[in-house]
């Protein structure tokens, strides 16, 4: 998870992200670390215009992370099946994707 956190998330290309999880789960420790990696005030700053947005249930629903492109497309994470750094591995190279600076 260290090399993860060394790159900065850059939120340039997304619009919105939203993030819903119980709390409760065994499985959303891999959610809420994505949570607090695109959520800091040095991700946030590389977009202030990108929600994010988040929802605390108490259903037992499965932890996920739907975010928003700018261009519309839309990555669906279903953070029971992933860990942080693959959720954000595959964040990270979605937006790099859409931002030819950011290579």
């Amino acid at each position: 998870m260290a090399s993860s956190r060394k790159a900065t998330v850059m939120l340039k290309a997304v619009k919105k992200i939203a993030v819903q999880f119980c709390p409760f789960e065994s499985n959303v420790r891999s959610t809420r670390e994505f949570l607090f990696a695109v959520a800091s005030d040095k991700a946030r700053s590389t977009n202030l215009n990108c929600e994010v947005i988040t929802t605390v249930k108490h259903d037992k629903s499965e932890p996920v992370v739907d975010v928003t492109y700018v261009d519309g497309e839309r990555l669906v994470m279903k953070g029971s099946n992933l860990t942080s750094s693959e959720m954000l591995n595959a964040f990270k190279a979605r937006c790099m994707a859409k931002d030819p600076q950011a290579k």
